[in-house]
């Protein structure tokens, strides 16, 4: 298997490691209303060390930071497969960079780091994340019903969708 990814060009956008510079605006996109909803508070250690388990990668899109993804890995051979997460800034939504920075991962994820599945588990009233989704190959897999808890600390569904190579999808 290769290292970790330090760049990965997609289309659209580029994915490198986050550095410590990214941080600032990885921040402030991340504490803006439109994507804290989903992804709660700023962390304060965030993006450094507050989640050691995951390689986070900056989304660059004209040479700035537009938002992060993420990926973890599961190393046990009888259930190995990754899952994924991102967040963009709002002021870019709707442009396909979502959708480009999830396809460079999911290619990487596959050919390079030999995973057949990969995860994702957007909120199931996240129309705009579940079509970005279904664009690069996922497909709903079911509700995880009370599965996560909100900023107003109600807990609400998620839907699982997976990305499987067997499918022959990438």
């Amino acid at each position: 298997m290769s290292p970790r990814p330090t760049c990965l060009q997609g289309d659209v956008v580029r994915l490198r490691s986050t550095a410590p510079d990214d941080a600032a605006a990885l921040r402030t996109i991340l504490a803006k209303p439109e994507v804290a909803a989903w992804w709660g508070p700023v962390p304060g250690d965030f993006p450094a060390t507050d989640d050691p388990d995951v390689t986070r990668l900056s989304v660059l899109f004209e040479g700035e930071v537009a938002g992060l993804i993420q990926f973890g890995e599961e190393p046990e051979p009888e259930y190995r497969h990754a899952t994924i997460d991102i967040f963009l800034d709002p002021r870019l939504h709707g442009r396909g960079l979502g959708t480009d920075a999830v396809l460079t991962l999911v290619r990487h994820l596959v050919e390079e780091r030999a995973h057949h599945r990969v995860t994702i588990d957007p909120a199931a009233d996240n129309g705009a994340a579940i079509r970005c989704y279904e664009k690069v190959g996922f497909r709903p897999v079911g509700i995880m019903r009370s599965a996560w808890r909100d900023l107003t600390g109600d807990w609400r569904d998620v839907l699982l969708m997976e990305l499987v190579k067997l499918d022959g999808a990438t």
